[in-house]
């Protein structure tokens, strides 16, 4: 086994990106511990294959990987992605039983093909006094073969459900997008000269990768799951996996809403803004199949945002639902390429902060803000959520995970709101926020950043 200074380094060289690798589905509890280790467990098993049969392969967790992976289900994604599944399309209510009978009979077929010996303990390695150089969430798989060398690569899950391999770009580099944008001030500039929304921004970009009708297709399809998991949360009952034994709230707030009367009243508009987000969030902490909106850890504050705007706001409509999530996603993308999305880099301001920055914009602009407007939401959003850190207790995406996207949902609303009884200018720009953000992430301690050392984590005994 090779120190951490063997690992390759990450190469950070910024790419373009589109709303589809912004928001994906998969399943829970974390896009970063969950839906990125199975994607490149998933890959490394394809690209292992492609080099002949293997006798063995085996993967070690490094970082907040091996420190919260347990919490996180990381060990089950792994064990997943190496048997061939995605998170984009593995059945969650079959996720157990795959699991099970991968263990009782210490044997996976990898790739859905080569059935391979796997024991946890040899083949799956939880380095938790480890850190790989390039990210805090860093994998090395090996394979190995009956003649010839062993194929080894290490693989990065770097926020988000994204992953790259080490030493590599992140894909699509060669795309090229007609009005490129890369801060803040550059998007609202190009929207000026294009005489343009920010939405329309970012749709005129996505033709780089699909056609008009494709898109709003898929925005269509992301705004459905978003939907569908909060009916889904609404309607799950019991404890959350885990041991903390934490009971689903959701079902029965939303009887007790219910029972009040009309959702008019506006005493109730919290009410039913918290129980959204927390229906995502407690499906997100059952496993089941979320957004990442931009992540798992905070995919409840954009669909409750979201569905905030379908139920209260006046004259609601499906263009308007696409112009939030469009525009939320050109926020989205300037804190990928400008800081991070991932809450083992930045702490949970990396996660809810820039969920409910990208919410506070996405609905401003579905209300018709300006774009300076919007863009003074966005920086609103995240000025009040800096130095949020990421301390779940036991290592598991619930406490305070759940609450905390309850809270970001209601932030966003204000900033949107505030941002909009303003003309757009404000002294703090969405670049100067989110290069703070970025800074404080690199300043906060290692263990406020999903690593389950500090903070709630070690103040609150998990029983």
């Amino acid at each position: 086994m090779p120190d951490s200074t063997s690992a390759p380094t990450l190469d950070r060289a910024q790419t373009n990106i589109g709303i589809a690798d912004l928001f994906t589905i998969g399943i829970g509890p974390s896009s970063s511990h969950t839906v990125g280790p199975m994607r490149a467990a998933c890959a490394f098993a394809e690209a292992a294959l492609d080099r002949g049969a293997p006798v063995s392969a085996s993967c070690e967790l490094f970082g907040s990987l091996a420190l919260t992976g347990k919490g996180h289900a990381t060990d089950i994604a792994v064990m997943l992605g190496l048997a061939g599944f995605q998170p984009e399309s593995v059945d969650p209510d079959a996720v157990a039983t795959i699991i099970a009978t991968i263990r009782s009979e210490e044997q996976l077929k990898l790739g859905g093909q080569v059935p391979l010996p796997f024991v946890e303990g040899t083949h799956l390695v939880f380095r938790s006094d480890r850190f790989l150089p390039a990210h805090p969430n860093g994998m090395r798989f090996v394979a190995h073969y009956a003649e010839g060398e062993p194929y080894e690569t290490f693989w990065y899950s770097i926020g988000g459900g994204a992953v790259v391999e080490g030493g590599c770009e992140p894909p699509q580099t060669n795309v090229k997008l007609p009005l490129p944008f890369s801060s803040g001030a550059e998007l609202l500039s190009v929207a000026e000269a294009e005489g343009a929304s920010i939405a329309d921004i970012v749709r005129a970009n996505e033709a780089a990768w699909r056609d008009d009708a494709e898109t709003d297709a898929f925005i269509d399809s992301l705004r459905a799951a978003m939907s569908a998991c909060i009916e889904r949360g609404m309607r799950g009952e019991g404890e959350l996996p885990g041991g903390l034994k934490v009971k689903r709230r959701a079902r029965d707030l939303h009887a007790r809403l219910m029972a009040r009367g009309p959702r008019s009243d506006p005493s109730l508009v919290f009410d039913w803004v918290s129980l959204w987000a927390l229906a995502v969030n407690e499906e997100n902490a059952a496993g089941g199949r979320v957004v990442t909106a931009p992540t798992n850890g905070a995919a409840g504050v954009i669909p409750a945002v979201l569905r905030y705007y379908e139920t209260f706001c006046a004259s609601p409509t499906p263009a308007g639902a696409r112009t939030f999530l469009l525009t939320a996603a050109a926020i989205g993308f300037l804190y990928k390429k400008r800081a991070s999305i991932s809450a083992a880099e930045m702490g949970c301001q990396g996660e809810v902060g820039v969920a409910c920055s990208m919410a506070a914009a996405g609905l401003a602009a579905a209300l018709g803000a300006t774009n300076a407007q919007i863009e003074n939401a966005a920086e609103i959003g995240m000025e009040h959520n800096l130095g949020l850190t990421c301390d779940p207790i036991g290592g598991l995406v619930q406490i305070p995970c759940i609450e905390r996207n309850t809270m970001g949902a209601i932030k966003a609303i204000n900033a949107a709101y505030l941002a909009m009884h303003g003309d757009g200018s404000h002294v703090v720009s969405l670049d100067a926020v989110i290069e703070t953000m970025r800074q404080t992430g690199e300043d906060m301690r290692s263990k406020y950043k999903e690593t389950a050392q500090g903070g709630l984590a070690v103040n609150v005994v998990a029983c």
